[in-house]
């Protein structure tokens, strides 16, 4: 299982890395926030695609905790798996941030100051991660080749149609809280995502089950 773990922790910083520091580029080369989103949002679909299709094999490419909750339930992953799997996810995703900061000479540690919060933004995480749960159960009974271009196009999507700009991933919520830059959340409004997209995890895999369900 070592070089699962060394996927899912390489995988999530190369994540949270290209999410940040596309946030940071675009930031710097627009004053216009739609311009900034745009483009934060092409990279982020982007390396999704490539490091779900490279990495998949080895560790399934969940880069996400409540990916991994819910495919530990449905026991595509060992529970003595699970723990290590969503450590390295965290830890990843926390380095991912500061890798990013080194390539645009920021200060490494930073603790974000931007707000998300409120009930608009937490039901919008339980959508965008009850939307990526199912396209990721929808894809692998249909046709499992093609979750990568799946999960980059509907979280490219997803950035657009939910008022939390799709995080859904709670490993990705945490890595952001350490960078005070375009893509960053608030320390204090992440258990508040966190919450909502576990939810959201879980719902959409109960519907799975039924839904998918090969009779």
């Amino acid at each position: 299982m070592a070089r699962a773990w060394a996927a899912e922790f390489l995988g999530t910083l190369m994540l949270v890395c290209t999410v940040v520091g596309s946030g940071i580029m675009a930031d710097a080369l627009s004053d216009d926030v739609a311009v900034s989103l745009l483009g934060n949002t092409i990279a982020t679909g982007a390396i999704l695609y490539v490091l779900i299709l490279i990495l998949g094999p080895i560790s399934g490419a969940h880069f996400n905790p409540a990916v991994s909750l819910v495919m530990a339930l449905r026991g595509g992953l060992a529970w003595r798996d699970l723990g290590p799997y969503v450590a390295m996810q965290v830890v990843g995703a926390i380095l991912g941030s500061l890798v990013a900061h080194g390539m645009f000479g920021l200060d490494l540690l930073q603790f974000s100051e931007r707000a998300r919060s409120g009930g608009a933004q937490w039901f919008a995480e339980a959508v965008a991660t009850f939307g990526l749960v199912l396209v990721i159960f929808g894809g692998l009974r249909a046709r499992a080749d093609a979750v990568p271009m799946l999960v980059g196009l509907y979280i490219t999507a997803a950035y657009w149609f939910t008022a939390s700009t799709s995080f859904a991933n709670p490993a990705v919520t945490i890595g952001r809280a350490f960078s005070n830059t375009f893509a960053g959340i608030d320390p204090a409004h992440v258990g508040g995502f966190i919450a909502a997209q576990l939810v959201g995890a879980v719902l959409a895999m109960g519907l799975a089950g039924w839904l998918f369900r090969q009779d």
